[in-house]
């Protein structure tokens, strides 16, 4: 048994080791907040992530399309709109017209939790319009036509539908380990101490610091046994 007691110190530092960065991974995963946006597959169909942006897509008329506010690492994971009306519900009071279009629209404001700091979504459940535009018209004219105010970043990133939020822009939102999410904006520097920075964080570092001493006491003892 005491000369297997290298290989187990051994073993016990690479746990801890795995441990240190497993903990650390957690603790700087990172998400951001935005409107993502959808569109809605054919009659009875689900809501898949949309291939171009609301200023370049040109639905046509009949379409369903969506829009959800929430906290989400990318695409994969982004939360889709809530509700299942479809274009004959929510365009129902919307008369076809010649040379025009109707886009069928849901906005989801997300919940509570997706709310940055100090803000409220103005609706628990989502809106559902109907926009009637020129046949040639994007789904950001649609949006234009029935959620304003909208609000765009410089890079003509949709920040604000019908005024919500009235700050920030797809900012970055640490996920640390579990706890209340925070938004940071994406021009605010970081400490480079803290989590989600450029540099390591203290508590990975006072981490390697203890696997390493430990690392160095089973090397010592290692060669003690074997002098």
């Amino acid at each position: 048994m005491t000369r297997n007691r290298p290989v187990l110190l051994a073993l016990l530092v690479l746990g801890l080791l795995l441990a240190v960065l497993g903990t650390a991974g957690q603790a700087q995963a990172v998400g951001y907040r935005y409107w993502s946006f959808w569109d809605r597959e054919s009659a009875g169909g689900g809501w898949v992530y949309a291939t171009q942006g609301p200023s370049t897509a040109r639905p046509s008329d009949g379409d369903v399309q969506g829009f959800r506010f929430s906290v989400s690492e990318d695409s994969k994971h982004s939360a889709k709109p809530r509700g299942e009306s479809g274009f004959a519900a929510i365009c129902a009071k919307t008369p076809a017209r010649e040379g025009a279009k109707r886009v069928a629209l849901v906005l989801d404001f997300g919940t509570a939790q997706d709310a940055p700091d100090g803000s409220t979504p103005p609706d628990p459940s989502p809106r559902t319009v109907c926009a009637r535009v020129d046949e040639d018209a994007t789904t950001a004219d649609a949006l234009a036509a029935v959620a304003k105010p909208l609000r765009y970043d410089t890079n003509a990133l949709l920040c604000a539908i019908a005024g919500y939020p009235r700050t920030g822009c797809g900012e970055a939102v640490a996920d640390d380990a579990g706890a209340s999410q925070q938004p940071r904006a994406a021009s605010e520097p970081e400490d480079a101490n803290g989590d989600g920075g450029s540099g390591p964080s203290v508590g990975l570092v006072a981490g390697i610091a203890a696997v390493a001493a430990l690392g160095a006491a089973t090397l010592w003892q290692a060669r003690r046994r074997r002098g």
